[in-house]
Protein backbone atom coordinates (compact mmCIF):
# COMPACT_ATOMS: atom_id res chain seq x y z
CA UNK A 1 0.00 0.00 0.00
CA UNK A 2 1.64 3.53 -0.37
CA UNK A 3 1.18 6.71 0.67
CA UNK A 4 -1.45 8.07 -1.14
CA UNK A 5 -3.69 4.79 -1.15
CA UNK A 6 -3.19 4.80 2.43
CA UNK A 7 -4.75 8.10 2.73
CA UNK A 8 -7.20 7.39 0.67
CA UNK A 9 -8.29 4.00 2.56
CA UNK A 10 -7.97 6.49 5.83
CA UNK A 11 -10.56 8.96 5.03
CA UNK A 12 -12.76 6.17 4.60
CA UNK A 13 -12.53 5.54 7.96
CA UNK A 14 -13.74 9.03 8.57
CA UNK A 15 -9.88 9.64 10.51
CA UNK A 16 -8.44 13.32 9.31
CA UNK A 17 -5.26 13.05 9.20
CA UNK A 18 -2.98 16.43 9.37
CA UNK A 19 0.28 17.02 8.06
CA UNK A 20 2.18 16.89 11.47
CA UNK A 21 0.49 12.85 11.50
CA UNK A 22 1.60 11.92 8.08
CA UNK A 23 4.79 13.09 8.96
CA UNK A 24 4.91 11.41 12.36
CA UNK A 25 3.76 8.85 10.09
CA UNK A 26 6.46 8.51 8.08
CA UNK A 27 9.08 8.94 10.69
CA UNK A 28 7.74 6.18 12.74
CA UNK A 29 7.97 3.64 9.55
CA UNK A 30 11.79 4.83 8.60
CA UNK A 31 12.81 4.55 12.14
CA UNK A 32 10.82 0.82 12.38
CA UNK A 33 12.39 -0.42 9.18
CA UNK A 34 15.74 0.74 10.32
CA UNK A 35 15.95 -0.60 13.56
CA UNK A 36 14.82 -3.84 12.41
CA UNK A 37 17.91 -4.30 10.70
CA UNK A 38 19.57 -4.98 13.33
CA UNK A 39 17.16 -5.91 16.09
CA UNK A 40 14.09 -7.92 15.48
CA UNK A 41 10.98 -6.19 15.74
CA UNK A 42 8.52 -7.31 12.74
CA UNK A 43 8.48 -9.77 10.33
CA UNK A 44 7.75 -6.65 7.80
CA UNK A 45 10.14 -5.66 5.37
CA UNK A 46 8.89 -2.90 3.06
CA UNK A 47 7.30 0.71 3.45
CA UNK A 48 3.82 -1.07 2.04
CA UNK A 49 3.41 -3.31 4.07
CA UNK A 50 3.96 -1.30 7.17
CA UNK A 51 1.62 1.26 5.99
CA UNK A 52 -0.94 -1.80 5.44
CA UNK A 53 -0.54 -4.39 8.02
CA UNK A 54 0.93 -2.07 10.72
CA UNK A 55 -0.52 1.59 10.03
CA UNK A 56 -3.54 1.19 8.55
CA UNK A 57 -4.44 -2.25 10.31
CA UNK A 58 -4.21 -0.34 14.17
CA UNK A 59 -6.39 2.15 12.63
CA UNK A 60 -9.15 -0.09 12.07
CA UNK A 61 -9.99 -0.09 15.29
CA UNK A 62 -11.99 3.22 14.40
CA UNK A 63 -14.57 0.81 13.16
CA UNK A 64 -15.76 0.21 16.49
CA UNK A 65 -14.87 2.45 19.46
CA UNK A 66 -14.42 6.23 19.22
CA UNK A 67 -10.97 6.49 20.76
CA UNK A 68 -10.77 10.53 20.15
CA UNK A 69 -9.72 10.53 24.15
CA UNK A 70 -9.69 8.77 27.07
CA UNK A 71 -7.33 6.00 28.40
CA UNK A 72 -5.98 3.03 26.52
CA UNK A 73 -3.59 0.23 27.59
CA UNK A 74 -1.87 -1.79 24.45
CA UNK A 75 -0.81 -4.98 26.27
CA UNK A 76 2.05 -6.89 24.31
CA UNK A 77 2.48 -3.51 22.15
CA UNK A 78 5.91 -4.54 20.67
CA UNK A 79 6.79 -2.43 18.06
CA UNK A 80 3.82 -0.54 19.22
CA UNK A 81 1.02 -2.11 17.02
CA UNK A 82 -1.45 -0.76 17.83
CA UNK A 83 -0.97 1.82 20.36
CA UNK A 84 1.59 3.89 18.90
CA UNK A 85 -0.40 4.42 15.87
CA UNK A 86 -3.51 5.44 17.77
CA UNK A 87 -1.45 7.74 20.27
CA UNK A 88 0.14 9.53 17.09
CA UNK A 89 -3.39 9.70 15.29
CA UNK A 90 -5.47 10.74 19.04
CA UNK A 91 -3.45 13.25 20.52
CA UNK A 92 -6.11 13.41 23.20
CA UNK A 93 -6.18 9.41 23.83
CA UNK A 94 -3.77 9.04 26.59
CA UNK A 95 -2.25 5.68 25.80
CA UNK A 96 0.60 3.17 28.05
CA UNK A 97 2.52 0.68 25.89
CA UNK A 98 3.07 -2.50 27.83
CA UNK A 99 5.24 -5.20 27.12
CA UNK A 100 7.78 -7.95 28.60
CA UNK A 101 10.41 -7.87 25.81
CA UNK A 102 13.25 -5.39 27.06
CA UNK A 103 14.70 -4.70 22.96
CA UNK A 104 11.19 -3.63 22.24
CA UNK A 105 10.59 -1.29 25.04
CA UNK A 106 13.99 0.09 24.27
CA UNK A 107 12.81 0.88 20.73
CA UNK A 108 9.53 2.28 21.70
CA UNK A 109 11.40 4.50 24.20
CA UNK A 110 13.66 6.04 21.14
CA UNK A 111 10.43 5.90 19.06
CA UNK A 112 8.81 8.25 20.75
CA UNK A 113 10.79 10.70 21.52
CA UNK A 114 11.76 10.86 18.03
CA UNK A 115 8.60 11.89 17.27
CA UNK A 116 8.30 14.04 20.76
CA UNK A 117 4.99 12.23 21.98
CA UNK A 118 3.24 13.46 24.94
CA UNK A 119 0.56 11.40 24.88
CA UNK A 120 2.46 8.07 25.73
CA UNK A 121 3.48 5.91 28.64
CA UNK A 122 5.81 3.00 27.98
CA UNK A 123 5.54 -0.28 30.83
CA UNK A 124 7.86 -2.67 30.93
CA UNK A 125 6.20 -5.64 32.56
CA UNK A 126 4.75 -8.77 31.96
CA UNK A 127 0.81 -8.62 31.62
CA UNK A 128 -0.26 -10.83 34.39
CA UNK A 129 1.30 -8.50 36.83
CA UNK A 130 0.60 -4.97 35.80
CA UNK A 131 -2.91 -6.00 35.40
CA UNK A 132 -3.35 -7.70 38.62
CA UNK A 133 -1.73 -4.88 40.60
CA UNK A 134 -3.12 -1.76 38.73
CA UNK A 135 -6.85 -2.77 38.41
CA UNK A 136 -9.65 -0.88 36.67
CA UNK A 137 -8.01 1.85 35.51
CA UNK A 138 -8.33 2.11 31.82
CA UNK A 139 -11.46 3.41 29.23
CA UNK A 140 -9.73 0.75 26.57
CA UNK A 141 -7.12 -2.28 26.66
CA UNK A 142 -6.24 -3.79 23.67
CA UNK A 143 -3.78 -6.44 22.46
CA UNK A 144 -3.13 -7.38 18.55
CA UNK A 145 -1.36 -11.15 17.82
CA UNK A 146 -0.48 -11.48 21.27
CA UNK A 147 -2.94 -14.86 22.47
CA UNK A 148 -5.89 -17.04 22.25
CA UNK A 149 -9.00 -14.93 23.27
CA UNK A 150 -9.82 -16.60 26.41
CA UNK A 151 -6.31 -15.85 27.47
CA UNK A 152 -6.27 -12.38 26.31
CA UNK A 153 -9.81 -12.18 28.86
CA UNK A 154 -8.27 -12.57 32.02
CA UNK A 155 -5.31 -10.86 31.51
CA UNK A 156 -7.01 -8.10 30.11
CA UNK A 157 -10.12 -7.44 31.79
CA UNK A 158 -8.71 -6.23 35.40
CA UNK A 159 -7.17 -3.32 34.00
CA UNK A 160 -10.37 -2.25 32.62
CA UNK A 161 -12.97 0.29 34.52
CA UNK A 162 -16.74 -1.10 34.80
CA UNK A 163 -18.30 0.04 31.43
CA UNK A 164 -14.95 -0.11 29.46
CA UNK A 165 -13.93 -1.84 26.33
CA UNK A 166 -11.95 -4.44 25.43
CA UNK A 167 -11.53 -3.74 21.63
CA UNK A 168 -9.84 -7.50 19.87
CA UNK A 169 -7.69 -7.40 16.99
CA UNK A 170 -8.05 -11.08 15.20
CA UNK A 171 -7.32 -12.43 12.16
CA UNK A 172 -10.62 -15.33 11.65
CA UNK A 173 -11.73 -15.78 15.21
CA UNK A 174 -14.79 -18.00 15.11
CA UNK A 175 -13.27 -20.65 16.77
CA UNK A 176 -12.31 -18.85 19.45
CA UNK A 177 -14.73 -16.65 19.75
CA UNK A 178 -17.06 -20.20 20.54
CA UNK A 179 -14.54 -21.18 23.19
CA UNK A 180 -14.47 -18.05 25.31
CA UNK A 181 -18.25 -18.35 27.08
CA UNK A 182 -16.70 -19.40 30.03
CA UNK A 183 -14.62 -16.78 30.33
CA UNK A 184 -16.75 -14.17 29.42
CA UNK A 185 -18.92 -15.30 31.99
CA UNK A 186 -16.51 -15.42 35.16
CA UNK A 187 -14.65 -12.55 33.85
CA UNK A 188 -18.34 -10.44 34.05
CA UNK A 189 -18.14 -9.30 30.26
CA UNK A 190 -19.96 -9.49 27.09
CA UNK A 191 -19.36 -9.06 23.31
CA UNK A 192 -21.06 -5.59 22.18
CA UNK A 193 -20.06 -5.37 18.71
CA UNK A 194 -18.06 -7.77 16.35
CA UNK A 195 -16.93 -6.47 12.86
CA UNK A 196 -15.40 -8.56 9.84
CA UNK A 197 -14.20 -7.63 7.22
CA UNK A 198 -10.92 -7.75 4.37
CA UNK A 199 -7.51 -5.48 4.54
CA UNK A 200 -7.09 -3.93 1.31
CA UNK A 201 -5.13 -5.27 -1.28
CA UNK A 202 -5.83 -8.92 -0.19
CA UNK A 203 -4.07 -8.00 3.14
CA UNK A 204 -5.91 -10.97 4.75
CA UNK A 205 -9.35 -11.21 6.89
CA UNK A 206 -9.71 -8.96 9.96
CA UNK A 207 -12.28 -9.26 13.42
CA UNK A 208 -12.68 -6.35 15.51
CA UNK A 209 -14.51 -7.36 18.90
CA UNK A 210 -15.69 -4.86 21.53
CA UNK A 211 -16.39 -6.50 24.20
CA UNK A 212 -17.65 -4.39 27.94
CA UNK A 213 -16.81 -5.20 31.09
CA UNK A 214 -19.87 -5.20 32.86
CA UNK A 215 -18.62 -5.36 36.86
CA UNK A 216 -15.65 -5.50 38.62
CA UNK A 217 -13.26 -8.26 37.96
CA UNK A 218 -12.80 -10.93 40.70
CA UNK A 219 -9.00 -10.24 42.51
CA UNK A 220 -8.65 -13.94 42.17
CA UNK A 221 -7.99 -12.79 38.08
CA UNK A 222 -4.88 -12.82 36.59
CA UNK A 223 -3.89 -15.81 37.92
CA UNK A 224 -0.42 -16.90 37.13
CA UNK A 225 1.03 -17.44 33.16
CA UNK A 226 1.24 -20.73 33.26
CA UNK A 227 -2.03 -21.11 35.26
CA UNK A 228 -3.70 -19.48 32.73
CA UNK A 229 -2.12 -21.17 30.03
CA UNK A 230 -2.17 -24.75 31.29
CA UNK A 231 -6.14 -24.17 31.68
CA UNK A 232 -7.70 -21.29 30.03
CA UNK A 233 -11.07 -20.23 31.45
Amino acid sequence: MNKNDFYEKVAELNIELTEEMKNDLEKYADFLLEYNTHTNLTAIKTIEEVYLKHFYDSMTLSKIADLTEGTLLDIGTGAGFPGLVLAIIYPKLQVSLLDSNNKKIKFLEEAVTLLNLKNVKIIYSRAEDYTQKIREQYDYVTSRAVAELRILLELNMPALNVNGSFLVMKGNAEEEIKFSENALEKLSAKIETQEEFELPLNGGHRTLLKIKKLKETNTMYPRSYDKIKKKPL
